[in-house]
């Protein structure tokens, strides 16, 4: 197929040679009266649409764009598997579906998934046939607030910082061929005080007589091979990363030199190969010391942007490999190191790149916002499979379950609401002791590694009074607006960080358009408002980072540096300086 969207392998941090992207036209309809399954379409039915995948039918590419509330939402299309996979196990991989998906190939059940913002897969070896085969989708995603919703509205029109929902498929579904043992989960863990990193392999059956094999090479250059024989179906591999050049024999990865180590591993059950895929990883440590933030051992201050990752022609999906790098590579030229990632399980290229290019990342967990039973498991359960696909990228520094109370919106009194947030945090730290955790960024937190502090005060004076006595604002409310930590919970020393602040917007003839505190005028009155609450942040010295509001444009939220389509509003060196200014 020529000109097929998002053609690029999905994802690199697993990566096999053997794979066929499915991505491009297929057949659609919107199933208002939920009457498909009961009619059994995925038989055979003539759909009388067609939609552009992975784009959602909301968004300009996908080709129907119409911003209508449909619950229920039908796809269609044949392939052929190619010669290559004879023999061997087809999976069948989906990026995303938000927020329900069940999968039907050639009119018979393949299985279902619940979880808008995670991948999912299903051995189809047993369905496919020879020649021509039908894949149908139904994705179901309804307009309520127990299911991970981030910034997607739950009503037609957006409102506030909320914005058009992303239905159905959103990223990329493919084929891969695989043996009969095989992968089917990778973690990765470096750890720079004892020169290892550790590979903790998870088959998809007991092995009989197998091997793994796995070579390390850096920048070409192969620095380990160790074969080591596999008997058990999770397996683990310790790695010596310790290299010949004695006065500096590791190559740590950080913002300012993001440095890789490319990993080739390879499975022979009885002899034969049976699976090999490609993966990489960093040497990276961060770590908390007193109230720094270390980074390889050595504190760090974090200047952060939020990040919403919207497109206006194609909403949560980004529209082309090169859009990625073009927001990470601008997040850098304007002197940020790092991305808080806001309400979005981000594409798994979006953090590729991020490793690649060298960017820090707080990956965040979307909210749902109706507390009940259904809400917990379903946050609780995502969350898990977030950490899950994404455990080995180094530029993931921090993981966020809830936001300003999202969700949560009794948690100050409310010890169920509490309990729940701590639980995500155990959850975490249970997953991951390589990472720091702000379990409530912004307000009314509870057991975290992070003071997180979402503050839009406007001016260094104001900002100066609130937080030149540190013990007298962690008491308090510094935005007026709800207190800092919950009841029953107290500061314990963590790091500070102004985990949200600025919001600058630009006078607008929309007055449904809106930032923080009012709108600009223009270049000059912009620069004046922040540099100097940006400068009042990192003068307070007891701040150890920060997170501007916000890098784009989104809808109706007009306080991007830059546009939605990517413009920049201001010069882009005189916002590096003020974030370069020590």
């Amino acid at each position: 197929m020529t000109n097929q969207p998002r053609s690029e392998y999905p994802r690199p941090d697993f990566e096999r040679a053997e794979w066929l992207n499915l991505n491009g036209v297929w057949n659609f309809e919107f199933d208002d009266e939920n009457a498909g399954e009961e009619q059994k379409w995925y038989r055979g039915k003539e759909f009388s649409k067609e939609i552009v995948v992975p784009f959602c039918y909301q968004s300009e590419l996908s080709g129907i764009a119409v911003m209508e509330m449909h619950e229920y939402l039908w796809y269609e299309r044949e392939f052929e598997i190619p010669e290559s996979f004879a023999g061997k196990k087809v999976l069948l991989h989906f990026g995303a579906v938000d927020y329900a998906a069940k999968v039907w190939i050639n009119g018979e059940f393949a299985g279902k998934h619940q979880g808008g913002y995670v991948p999912f897969k299903f051995d189809i070896t047993g369905s496919i046939k020879p020649g021509k085969n039908r894949l149908t989708v139904k994705a179901e995603d309804r307009y309520e607030c127990t299911q991970p919703r981030g910034k997607q509205y739950w009503k037609e029109k957006p409102d506030r910082c909320w914005y058009t929902a992303t239905s159905g498929i959103w990223q990329t579904v493919w084929l891969e061929a695989v043996g009969g043992l095989y992968v089917d989960k990778l973690r990765i863990t470096p750890d720079i005080d004892r020169k290892t990193v550790l590979a903790e392999i998870f088959l998809n059956r007991d092995p009989e007589n197998a091997e793994l094999t796995a070579v390390v090479n850096y920048k070409g250059q192969e620095k380990k091979k160790i074969t080591a024989g596999i008997d058990r179906r999770i397996f683990k591999l310790t790695i010596d990363m310790a290299e010949e050049d004695y006065i500096d024999e590791i190559h740590y990865w950080k913002p300012e030199t993001p440095n890789l180590y490319d990993v080739e591993f390879t499975v022979k059950e009885n002899g034969a190969r049976s699976d090999e895929f490609k993966s990489y990883f960093g040497m990276r440590k961060i770590s908390v010391k007193g109230d720094f933030i270390l980074l390889n051992n050595s504190p760090y201050y974090q200047k952060l942007i939020l990040d919403q990752g919207y497109w206006p022609e194609s909403l949560l999906t980004p529209p082309s490999d090169r859009a990625i790098i073009h927001d990470i590579e601008m997040t850098k030229k304007m002197g940020f190191n790092g991305a808080r990632k806001h309400q979005k399980i981000e594409d798994p290229r979006y953090y590729y790149w991020a490793d690649k290019l060298g960017l820090l990342v707080w990956g965040e967990m979307p909210a749902a916002y109706d507390f009940n039973i259904e809400e917990t498991q379903n946050i609780t359960t995502e969350m898990i499979e977030f950490v899950n696909r994404d455990y080995n990228h180094p530029c993931i520094v921090a993981w966020v379950p809830l936001n300003e109370s999202w969700g949560v919106r009794n948690i100050y009194t409310d010890r169920t609401q509490q309990d729940f947030a701590k639980s995500l945090y155990y959850i975490l730290r249970s997953m991951d002791k390589t990472r720091l955790i702000s379990t409530n960024d912004g307000w009314e937190q509870v057991e975290s590694d992070i003071c997180g502090i979402h503050d839009y005060e406007a001016w260094s004076g104001e900002f100066n009074e609130k937080y030149h006595n540190k013990e007298q604002m962690l008491k308090g409310s510094v935005n007026n607006w709800r207190l800092l930590y919950a009841e029953g919970t107290v500061y314990e020393g963590q790091p500070i960080l102004v985990s949200e602040y600025g919001g600058i917007a630009f006078e607008s003839e929309d007055s449904g358009n809106w930032g923080y505190n009012g709108a600009v005028m223009d270049e000059k009155s912009f620069f004046e408002r922040y540099g100097d609450i940006t400068g009042a942040i990192k003068n307070t010295p007891y701040i150890r980072g920060y997170c501007y509001t916000q890098l784009t444009d989104v809808m109706q939220e007009i306080n991007g540096l830059l546009t939605a389509d990517r413009k920049l509003k201001v010069d882009i060196e005189a916002i590096r300086k003020v974030n370069d200014v020590k």
